[in-house]
């Protein structure tokens, strides 16, 4: 395995949890690489195809490569590509890493394995197996409202010890954590929020981005908010996060991808088609989600009314 100094000053800003466009039960192959140039030409930093909001769990083998090999091929050299290869397989997680190394990935992100519920002990060995498998950094994705175990401090500090072990997407909610982290990880281990709300809060205490959801539908203005705090214009990135959190919170009122895709789909980024066992989202938060968007501005009600016809 070759050896890679790494550059975790790329992992930063306003990074897109790519959604995957489907139809008829198949990737959409041309509206998802459309999807990537647009996030491109708005100005996110960075973008992740194959995570949660990206449908990976319903994904087949060959779709995963697929859509990430889909996804280098527009963005590659124009933004960093983090590749979503978690699995609660450690055998299966380093097939994937090997997979989007060969591809010419930027870097993976990978989740804490879920279901089997593994000690810290455990989550250290999966992640090192992972680490030693590839020349690629390694973003570790620490969310326990999915996979119920979760990183500890202590943990994370002990992996960030191993040379590829470039950051951590944290989606506890926790404001608290970073300030843990940085302190004992060091300033050059990338923090990347998971939580949308959070973000501006998370890069006051030491964070360097987000790998969002909100951004498939509001890219240039998740990526305002971070190079206006960045800037050191706290003013307009404030302005700009009270603009949002209603758009945060719409995104969450059922399980994502649901929200977003919906969301997405009446922007006509995609169509609106989800693989069991998600479903579409009720009509009480279709209403939700549409009432947010023409309050934010992305959509008029007479848009609304024509996607739905």
């Amino acid at each position: 395995m070759r050896i890679m100094m790494i550059d975790r000053s790329a992992f930063h800003g306003s990074i897109t949890a790519l959604l995957t466009p489907f139809a008829d039960g198949k990737v959409d192959a041309k509206r998802f690489q459309d999807f990537v140039a647009w996030q491109i030409a708005e100005g996110t930093h960075g973008v992740v195809p194959c995570g949660t909001t990206g449908e990976s769990p319903t994904l087949s083998h060959d779709e995963h490569q697929h859509v990430i090999k889909l996804c280098l091929d527009v963005a590659k050299g124009k933004v960093p590509v983090i590749a979503g290869c978690g699995s609660n397989c450690t055998e299966e997680a380093v097939r994937l890493t090997r997979t989007a190394e060969k591809l010419g990935a930027d870097a993976v992100l990978q989740v804490v394995p879920y279901y089997n519920k593994p000690t810290q002990e455990g989550l250290y060995q999966h992640f090192k197996a992972i680490h030693d498998a590839s020349s690629l950094p390694v973003i570790l994705y620490n969310v326990p409202s999915r996979t119920v175990a979760s990183l500890n401090t202590e943990t994370i500090a002990r992996l960030a010890e191993l040379p590829r072990i470039a950051g951590i997407k944290d989606a506890t909610g926790d404001i608290a954590r970073p300030v843990k982290t940085r302190a004992s990880c060091g300033e050059n281990f990338r923090q990347l929020s998971g939580e949308d709300s959070n973000v501006l809060a998370f890069l006051a205490v030491g964070g360097h981005g987000c790998i969002s959801v909100t951004s498939n539908i509001a890219p240039r203005l998740c990526a305002e908010l971070y190079n206006a705090y960045a800037a050191g214009d706290t003013e307009t990135a404030n302005s700009i996060n009270d603009k949002l959190m209603p758009l945060h919170d719409a995104m969450f009122c059922e399980t994502s991808p649901g929200p977003v895709k919906y969301a997405a789909a009446l922007l006509g980024l995609c169509r609106y088609e989800l693989r069991l066992p998600l479903v579409p989202i009720s009509k009480a938060n279709e209403k939700i989600v549409d009432e947010t968007l023409r309050k934010v501005g992305l959509l008029s009600a007479d848009a609304v009314l024509r996607q739905k016809a």
